[in-house]
């Protein structure tokens, strides 16, 4: 009979954990997502619709062959402004974003939606829901850690390409004046920083006796790295590689972490008040 008792407590102390202390951590759990979800659309001082465009330079000491000026605003790059010391001559090739064009990272909106939808379940399940069970919890935990793990892979991992790939990417379509044709480009975030890749390219003679390999999917091509493109051979003979730290990707990573900890953290003392 006793036994009974002490199951009849740790039931009752189940249910108190189940309407009050799961709905305080989600709570909780909210209000860092929601500030990571104001993060991606930052407004301008004095202009609430607006969103905030910052500045970013990239490659800054006197050492780089690569100087850019990349405008962001949410997760759209409106500007890029780029100088290129081009190898074996003192020549400086300077191009910029045509005035109507813009260029979306897929990476912060990704990125963004999935903070969104673990945002959306958490509001299914407001103060004045009642959990049934602990598995049902889990199951909650699993599907906000799922969007969160999401969210923070699309930004620490870039997408990979092939050399055609980027060469056929409306990016090259972009610049004013035109990017020449032994040169491409590419932009991406990885973790919190923005990242500016340059290629320089040889086109290799027809009878080359160099023994000609494709190179595959990469997110950053090396020297050397080969490709076909229109009948032409190339060969990748320079790449300049410049980046900047963005403060607001930085503080969103962090709340992803601190989210995930909150998920686990209450999915373990579920389990463990369960199992009791």
């Amino acid at each position: 009979y006793h036994w009974c008792g002490v199951q009849d407590q740790t039931e009752e102390e189940f249910n108190w954990l189940l309407k009050e202390e799961v709905h305080a951590v989600l709570k909780q759990l909210q209000d860092v997502l929601k500030e990571a979800s104001r993060r991606f659309s930052m407004p301008t001082p004095g202009f609430e619709n607006q969103l905030k465009q910052e500045n970013f330079i990239l490659g800054s000491s006197t050492m780089d062959q690569v100087k850019g000026v990349l405008t962001l605003q949410g997760e759209v790059l409106t500007q890029a402004d780029i100088n290129l010391k081009v190898a074996k001559s003192s020549q400086v090739l300077h191009f910029q974003f045509r005035e109507d064009k813009q260029w979306k990272l897929q990476q912060i909106q990704d990125a963004r939606n999935h903070v969104n939808q673990a945002l959306q379940l958490l509001s299914s399940r407001d103060e004045s829901y009642h959990f049934k069970s602990g598995a049902e919890v889990n199951k909650l935990m699993d599907g906000v850690m799922l969007q969160l793990t999401r969210a923070r892979n699309r930004l620490t991992t870039p997408a990979s390409m092939t050399l055609p790939e980027l060469a056929a990417s409306g990016l090259m379509k972009m610049f004013s004046p035109p990017i020449p044709g032994d040169v491409m480009v590419n932009f991406y975030i990885n973790l919190s920083k923005l990242c500016l890749t340059v290629y320089q390219l040889h086109v290799l003679p027809p009878n080359t006796t160099k023994n000609f390999k494709p190179a595959g999917s990469s997110v950053l091509h090396s020297p050397g790295a080969m490709f076909e493109l229109n009948n032409n051979r190339f060969e990748v003979s320079h790449v300049h590689k410049v980046e900047c730290v963005v403060p607001w990707l930085s503080d969103t990573l962090v709340f992803f972490t601190i989210s995930l900890q909150l998920c686990q953290q209450l999915k373990d003392k579920v389990t463990w008040n369960y199992q009791k």
